[in-house]
């Protein structure tokens, strides 16, 4: 089983790949899915010149196949201008249009403000349901204020419980440990954290 993470998030460090970090880890604690990170920052200009000459780069190809072929994705963006970047749309916009139909998806997004949290429900989730995906019910969004804060872990354990539920079905609800030679890289939140306020 393949669980995708695409991250827009475009400092390093960056705020949308811890989020996206810790849907992947407490998704793959309750399942065995393999877990593979698709940055659309090291993309940016592929991409670009997807839309220019209709050819994708080698790199944007085995994120494109890498997106198709997976079992279920975890999808986060920055919030600018009230909705998704213009990176994570374009990404989308160069994928095969069949390529999601019913393929469950966990959509997340990060801001400096709660005031665009509901850019989970005007953007994201219209966008994932026109091309025809499966969107967890949880939407997971993180404001600034949000790290280190009380509630921010429980809306990524139950949206990860509900991606779990539909990659292996209603047992996945409870974390379990992961086969040897399985383990996925992250980053120790605190670290990550850490690294966030040193960067302003």
């Amino acid at each position: 089983m393949r669980l995708v993470v695409v991250s827009a998030g475009l400092s390093v460090p960056s705020s949308t790949r811890l989020l996206a970090d810790r849907l992947a880890a407490a998704t793959a604690g309750r399942t065995s899915a393999e877990v593979e990170v698709v940055e659309l920052r090291d993309l940016a200009v592929e991409i670009a010149h997807h839309f220019t000459n209709g050819f994708p780069g080698r790199r944007l190809a085995a994120a494109l196949d890498a997106v198709t072929g997976a079992d279920g994705l975890i999808v986060v963006t920055p919030v600018f201008s009230a909705s998704y970047s213009g990176l994570f749309k374009s990404f989308f916009d160069v994928l095969d249009k069949d390529a999601l139909t019913g393929k469950p998806v966990l959509i997340a997004a990060t801001g400096g403000t709660a005031r665009h949290s509901l850019v989970l429900e005007h953007a994201l989730r219209p966008l994932f349901a026109h091309l025809r995906a499966v969107v967890v019910p949880t939407g997971v969004y993180a404001a600034s204020e949000d790290w280190g804060a009380e509630g921010l872990d429980s809306r990524i354990e139950r949206a990860a419980g509900e991606l779990a539920q539909l990659l292996t079905g209603p047992a996945a609800g409870v974390p379990k440990a992961r086969p040897a030679g399985q383990d996925i890289t992250v980053v120790p939140f605190e670290e990550q954290l850490a690294a966030l306020r040193r960067a302003g």
